[in-house]
């Protein structure tokens, strides 16, 4: 009789024991999700300030069609990319052709000074820094999240029940990793 109570609380512990893991692994899930909403927030909150910059640098730089398409055009591709791997990489071609409208302040001095131009300056810089702390923030999420489904025995419970690693925020190269340089 004292086996069947013994094999009975092995089996209450593991029930425990899984449903405490499971709870877990859904717990990391929805941080995981809650992160990337911040990241898609500060984003989007950047790609609504890119057309008044555009129409703003388009009255004084007239000749530059070309560099403001391209902002446009990146823009369009960074809103439109879904996963944090494509919007990594599409954020790499709009933090370049933002640097480019930048430096096209330099040979505008008239559009250096404009009020509203240092504006959207002060705000992009902003959003810059709001995006990093997301993304740090998303990436701790995501780290946690995947070295439980990594570990024994914790990876037993995410394979059974289909949790799987999530994917890091990472831009690519050493210079989109920085903020874009705003200056005055």
């Amino acid at each position: 009789m004292q086996i069947i109570y013994i094999i009975i609380g092995i089996v209450v512990l593991l029930g425990v024991w899984v449903a405490v893991a499971y709870n877990s692994f859904v717990a990391l899930s929805v941080k995981v999700k809650e992160a990337w909403s911040g990241i898609d927030v500060q984003l989007k909150r950047r790609y609504d300030l890119i057309p008044n910059l555009v129409s703003t640098v388009k009255g004084y730089a007239t000749h530059e069609e070309g560099v403001l398409e391209k902002v446009v055009q990146a823009r369009n591709q960074a809103m439109s990319a879904m996963t944090p791997a494509a919007k990594g990489e599409s954020e790499l071609g709009l933090a370049s052709a933002l640097k480019s409208v930048f430096a096209l302040s330099e040979a505008y001095p008239d559009l250096k000074a404009n009020q509203s131009f240092l504006d959207l300056q002060n705000k992009l810089s902003e959003a810059e820094e709001s995006i990093q702390a997301a993304r740090r923030f998303y990436n701790g999420n995501v780290r946690e999240l995947n070295i439980k489904v990594g570990s024994f025995p914790s990876n037993i419970i995410a394979s059974a029940f289909g949790f799987s690693a999530a994917e890091l925020f990472e831009l690519e190269n050493e210079e989109a990793k920085n903020p874009v340089a705003v200056n005055f």
